[in-house]
C-alpha cells in the first residue's frame, strides 16, 4: 500500500470528523483526515461552540461582579474596568489549547493529517487543490459540516454585517447590536454583548424565541431577557440590511405591514445554518444531495455511492456537535460490521445563556399534536434552597410523561446548570423510565437535580414536597 492510500479518509475535522477518524484508528483502520484549514476542529473549536462558551464565562463574571456581588456582601472599591481585548484573547488561547488538543489526538492515534481542501477526483481518489497531492481510498467519510446561512438580499461583509464568526472577534463592544433570529446563536451572542453593556435588539420572524424549544421554555426565557432589558421584535419579517458605513440600517415589518427601522453600529445575522459542501466535486462521484443541499444517506450513513459515507452538520437532522460525534463513531463501527444504535429522539439540545436551557424528547405541542395522552410535571428552580444560597431563582423543570404508563416522553429545564442536568432526563428516557423511577431515586441535598425528583413527583401524583 502506497503512503497516500488509506483504507478511510475523513473530509473534515470537526467534532463529527476527528471523532470519526480516532475511532477508526482504534479499529484497526490506516486512517488520513483532511482539513481545509490550518487549525483542526472544525466550527465547533475554532469559531462556535469553545469560543462562544469561553465569552459567555467570561461575561458572566463580569455581570456577576457588577450586578450581584454586593448582595453577597463582596464590595468593590474603585471602578472596575472591563479589557475587552484581554476577554477575546483569553477565548483566543482556550481555543488554541482545545485545538492543540485534537492535534495530540491525531498522533496519538496514527492518523494522518492532510491541510488543504480536498476535491473528489473519482469514488477512489481525492485531490488536495493546494498540494496537488492525490489521496486514494477505499472508504470516505464526508464530514464537513456546515456554514452561517443568510437571506437572499443580505450582503454579509463581515465588517459591520456579520456571522457569528465576525461577531466571536470584534476589536470592540458594539454601542447597539442588532441581531437578525431569535435562535440559539443570536441569544447567545446577544447576552454576552449585552452583559457587556451593548443595546441589543432581536429581530425574530416566529411569535417566540427559540421556535423549536417547548413553548414554557421559550416564554419563560422571553420573560428572563427582558428583565435584562434586551429588546425583543417578535413576528417581525427583515426585508432590508444596509451596511451605511460607520452604521448599519435593518429595516423589518411587523404583523401589520408596519415597517420599523433601526439603526445600529453592527448587525449579526443568526438565520441558522447550511450544509457546506463547496468544492468536493460532488457530481464527480454522483453522491445526491436533498433540495436543502444536504447529502442523503441511508441508515449506515452511505451515501448514493456505496464507498462514501457522510456524517454530521452534512446531513439531515440536528446541527449539534454531540450528534456529529455520535455519527462518527457509528460510521467506523459500521465498516467493522459492528451495530451501534443511535436514537436521534435522545440527542439533547442545549442553550448555553444564563439560565442554561436544555431540552430532550418531544415537546408538549409536539405530543399533543402526535395524539398522545399526556401529563406535565413542573416544578420551580426558586423553590430549590440551591437555589436561593446561589442567588439562581429564574426558571423549571418539565417533565412530560404518558399518562397511562408513566413512561418519560421529554425532558425540558431552564435554569442554572441545566446543560449538565438533562443528561438525567436523557439517562431515563435511554431506560424507558417513569416519572415514579425519578421520584424514588434519592437526588442530593442542596443541589439544583432535586428539581427533576420534583417535577417527577408532581407529573406522578401532582404531589411535590416543596411547594
Amino acid at each position: 500500500m502506497s503512503l497516500n492510500k488509506f483504507d478511510v479518509v475523513v473530509i473534515g475535522s470537526g467534532p463529527g470528523g476527528y471523532v470519526c477518524a480516532i475511532r477508526l484508528a482504534q479499529l484497526g483502520f490506516k486512517t488520513a483526515i483532511i482539513e481545509k484549514y490550518n487549525s483542526l476542529g472544525g466550527t465547533c473549536l475554532n469559531v462556535g461552540c469553545i469560543p462562544s462558551k469561553t465569552l459567555l464565562d467570561s461575561s458572566h463574571h463580569y455581570h456577576e461582579i457588577m450586578k450581584n456581588a454586593y448582595s453577597h456582601g463582596i464590595e468593590i472599591e474603585g471602578e472596575v474596568k472591563l479589557n475587552f481585548q484581554k476577554m477575546i484573547d483569553r477565548k483566543n488561547k482556550v481555543v488554541d489549547q482545545t485545538v492543540k488538543g485534537i492535534n495530540f489526538l491525531m498522533d496519538k492515534n496514527k492518523i494522518t493529517v492532510f491541510n488543504g481542501f480536498g476535491s473528489f477526483i473519482d469514488s477512489s481518489s481525492i485531490l488536495i487543490k493546494e498540494t496537488g497531492e492525490k489521496i486514494r481510498f477505499d472508504k470516505c467519510v464526508i464530514a464537513t459540516g456546515s456554514k452561517p446561512a443568510s437571506l437572499p438580499f443580505i450582503n454579509l461583509d463581515k465588517k459591520r454585517v456579520l456571522t457569528s464568526t465576525e461577531a466571536l472577534s470584534l476589536k470592540e463592544i458594539p454601542k447597539h447590536l442588532v441581531i437578525v433570529g431569535g435562535g440559539v446563536i443570536g441569544l447567545e451572542l446577544g447576552q454576552v454583548y449585552n452583559r457587556l453593556g451593548s443595546e441589543v435588539s432581536v429581530i425574530e420572524y416566529s411569535n417566540k424565541i427559540t421556535p423549536f424549544m417547548d413553548k414554557d421554555v421559550s416564554k419563560e426565557l422571553l420573560k428572563i431577557f427582558k428583565k435584562e432589558k434586551i429588546n425583543f421584535y417578535l413576528s417581525h419579517k427583515v426585508f432590508e440590511v444596509q451596511n451605511k458605513g460607520q452604521s448599519v440600517l435593518v429595516k423589518a415589518k411587523d404583523i401589520d405591514d408596519k415597517i420599523v427601522e433601526f439603526n445600529s453600529d453592527y448587525c449579526l445575522v443568526s438565520v441558522g445554518r447550511k450544509a457546506y459542501t463547496d468544492g468536493l466535486n460532488l457530481s464527480n462521484i454522483d453522491v445526491a444531495c436533498d433540495n436543502n443541499g444536504k447529502i442523503m444517506v441511508n441508515n449506515k450513513f452511505e451515501t448514493s455511492t456505496e464507498n462514501i459515507y457522510a456524517i454530521g452538520d452534512v446531513i439531515s437532522g440536528p446541527m449539534l456537535a454531540h450528534k456529529a460525534e455520535e455519527e462518527g463513531i457509528a460510521v467506523a463501527e459500521i465498516m467493522k460490521n459492528q451495530k451501534p444504535h443511535i436514537d436521534y429522539n435522545l440527542i439533547p439540545n442545549v442553550i448555553y445563556t444564563w439560565p442554561e436551557v436544555a431540552s430532550v424528547g418531544k415537546t408538549e405541542d409536539q405530543l399533543i399534536n402526535e395524539n398522545y395522552d399526556i401529563k406535565v410535571g413542573k416544578f420551580p428552580m426558586r423553590a430549590l434552597g440551591r437555589s436561593r444560597a446561589s442567588n439562581d431563582l429564574d426558571g423549571f423543570v418539565k417533565i412530560i410523561a404518558d399518562k397511562k404508563s408513566d413512561e418519560i416522553l421529554g425532558v425540558h429545564i431552564i435554569g442554572a446548570r441545566a446543560a449538565d442536568l438533562i443528561i438525567e432526563g436523557v439517562t431515563a428516557m435511554e431506560f424507558k423510565a417513569s416519572c415514579e423511577d425519578i421520584s424514588m431515586m434519592s437526588h442530593p441535598h442542596p443541589t439544583y437535580s432535586e428539581a427533576m425528583k420534583e417535577a417527577a413527583l408532581s407529573a406522578l401524583e401532582n404531589r411535590p414536597l416543596h411547594i
